[in-house]
């Protein structure tokens, strides 16, 4: 019998080859989607939507026409936030379409493929004003065929009970979302502060174009797509306690939307307030102002290990706090750093870097502190027979902060930056004040006691173990 090890099955830190292909795909995917957003707002209000460029783009009269009959007359900066609230938003709701088209017709690698080459068209697509709508139709359409179907493939590598096994896929996994999350501000950031906004959605496109190709290299390794024949068998009927915890995950869901909106700013007036307001000048270099996009997805890679000796550090105490108590938290994190703002904007009128670095790391905690709760919470007490509906539900909630955010952006002109930062601080704080109000009858409705423990025979998934799934919401 042979002893040669070239024999034995390759495998990535002991899981499946095809993860690496996977986990590479998303991490190029993340570069570039991460890299094109962290200057999309800034490029619109500073040349695009400006005369000598606006009117060359294709069908933009019309496109705007039809906002501004829905959110009224827009100035420049107004209209580039509302349009990067209805792109974040659409980028978080077109998963849901993306996995129903792959499940019902072309299955999961086609889509995964198709995605890809969509998106990539759309960075290039940037290059040109007159196909700036183009573009960005490209990159939502493309991006909900890619995004959940490729995660979909992460879980189809493990066998149903193997539980540990895809939790330490996903958590390689989550690792690749940050990385190309940290990178693609940074590098894209950079190309468009030395030679121009063309050049950093240039490397994204091109990046996409790699992970594409990623995608293809390990295609013998990824899970066949599962047959689509027949409709699905039918579901017994859920009951009135089903109905209870639907609904209460439902609020608690509506809840986390008051601090999304205080946390997602940062991409969009955020990066304009920094502009405008902060000393960028360090050392004698000028910061790119989208490198602060890179901080949260940082905070998020370092603040993980962290959390989890603090939690276990609680536990060992009887003093962690449940699911609604972290997410309350996570609102009140939120308010801090927007009330950070606030003070900085009253103190100085040119506020120091370290102020929005400090704005974008608090926020990256308070983010850990309610996302990955909130998707464990779902995951644990949702009803089997709707769980993956629920999970992919969630998502919604983002897509309506989002949409919010970007018609909130219209109101900057018309504020001074303490009141608009406050503002968000106070929505945010509606979250964390509901958060606080409703924290026992969304327990009781959720069947879970106050030491997070469910009030039936099964035992729960500890929030904690699926954070590392959940550091970033992609």
């Amino acid at each position: 019998m042979s002893t040669n090890t070239n024999d034995r099955p390759r495998t990535f830190f002991g899981q499946p080859m095809a993860l690496a292909y996977l986990s590479f795909t998303e991490a190029w995917e993340r570069f570039s989607y991460y890299g094109m957003t962290a200057i999309l707002v800034l490029y619109m209000s500073q040349m695009l939507l400006l005369p000598g460029h606006v009117e060359g783009i294709v069908g933009f009269a019309s496109f705007r026409a039809t906002l501004e009959s829905v959110f009224g007359p827009m100035t420049t900066l107004a209209l580039a936030s509302q349009i990067m609230g209805l792109y974040t938003g659409l980028v978080y709701f077109t998963p849901v379409l993306g996995g129903w088209v792959a499940d019902r017709w072309i299955g999961r690698r086609l889509a995964v493929m198709l995605g890809a080459v969509m998106m990539s068209a759309g960075h290039l697509a940037m290059a040109f004003d007159a196909s700036f709508l183009l573009a960005l139709l490209l990159l939502i359409v493309g991006c909900g065929l890619l995004k959940g179907n490729i995660s979909t493939q992460v879980g189809e590598l493990y066998a149903e009970t193997d539980g540990e096994g895809r939790t330490r896929a996903f958590a390689i996994f989550s690792i690749s979302i940050n990385v190309g999350a940290v990178v693609g501000p940074l590098m894209c950031g950079l190309l468009a502060q030395l030679y121009g906004w063309h050049a950093g959605f240039g490397l994204a496109g091109a990046l996409m174009l790699i992970g594409l190709f990623t995608y293809i290299a390990g295609f013998r390794h990824l899970p066949r797509d599962r047959p689509r024949a027949g409709p699905a068998p039918k579901q017994a009927p859920l009951d009135s306690r089903q109905w209870r915890i639907v609904g209460a995950l439902a609020v608690v869901s509506a809840i986390t939307v008051f601090q999304s909106i205080g946390y997602y700013q940062n991409t969009n007036l955020a990066l304009i307030w920094i502009n405008r307001n902060v000393d960028l000048n360090l050392l004698g270099f000028h910061v790119p102002v989208a490198w602060f996009n890179s901080i949260d997805p940082l905070a998020s890679i370092v603040g993980v290990p962290l959390l989890f000796a603090l939690w276990r550090r609680q536990a060992a105490r009887d003093s962690e706090p449940d699911d609604l108590g972290k997410i309350s938290i996570g609102a009140w994190l939120t308010v801090g750093a927007n009330l950070l703002l606030v003070a900085a904007c009253m103190l100085a009128t040119r506020t120091p870097v370290i102020v929005p670095l400090l704005y974008d790391l608090i926020l990256g905690i308070a983010f850990l502190y309610y996302w990955p709760t909130l998707l464990a919470l779902v995951s644990r007490a949702a009803p089997a027979s709707i769980k993956a509906t629920l999970m992919g539900a969630v998502f919604l909630s983002l897509f309506a902060a989002n949409m919010i955010i970007g018609w909130l952006g219209g109101f900057y002109e018309s504020m001074t930056p303490a009141t608009f930062w406050a503002m968000h601080a106070a929505i945010a704080a509606v979250g964390g004040v509901l958060a606080m109000g409703l924290r026992r009858p969304l327990l009781w409705a959720l069947a879970i006691d106050e030491a997070g423990m469910p009030r039936d025979a099964n035992p729960p998934v500890p929030a904690t173990a699926s954070i590392a799934v959940g550091a970033t919401a992609d």
